[in-house]
């Protein structure tokens, strides 16, 4: 069995004084290969409905995994991974990733975001 470090931090979108209101759990953790891992993911940002999910590749991009928009989870196409729970203020965002292999092991983080209708006008 092969042991391998998922590693995990988190970031906001918007203003970085806000950075200190987005909250991902655990840090870090270790896992054998095709077992599952979850991470979760909230923030404390009023109004905020959005949740996003991202994996730093090992070519330093960002990946976006999928989001959650109020209650509904939307993984990216091909990502392998389910996002459940919630992304409204003091509610909980869980990333699924199940069938863990060598190209899991990455840092992965969570965004908080709002969006209202005003915003995409």
């Amino acid at each position: 069995l092969l042991n391998f470090p998922l590693l995990f931090s988190s970031i906001v979108t918007s203003c970085s004084s806000l950075s200190d209101k987005v909250h991902q759990s655990p840090a870090e953790m270790l896992h054998n290969r095709e077992e599952t891992a979850k991470i979760n993911c909230s923030h404390s940002i009023q109004d905020y409905n959005y949740i996003y999910w991202y994996k730093l590749t090992e070519d330093r991009q960002m990946q976006l995994l999928g989001y959650m928009y109020n209650n509904d989870g939307n993984p990216e196409a091909g990502s392998g991974v389910k996002i459940e729970g919630g992304a409204r203020k003091d509610q909980t965002c869980t990333l699924t990733i199940e069938g863990l292999g060598l190209n899991s092991s990455a840092v992965y983080f969570c965004a908080a975001s709002l969006h209202s209708e005003s915003l995409s006008q």
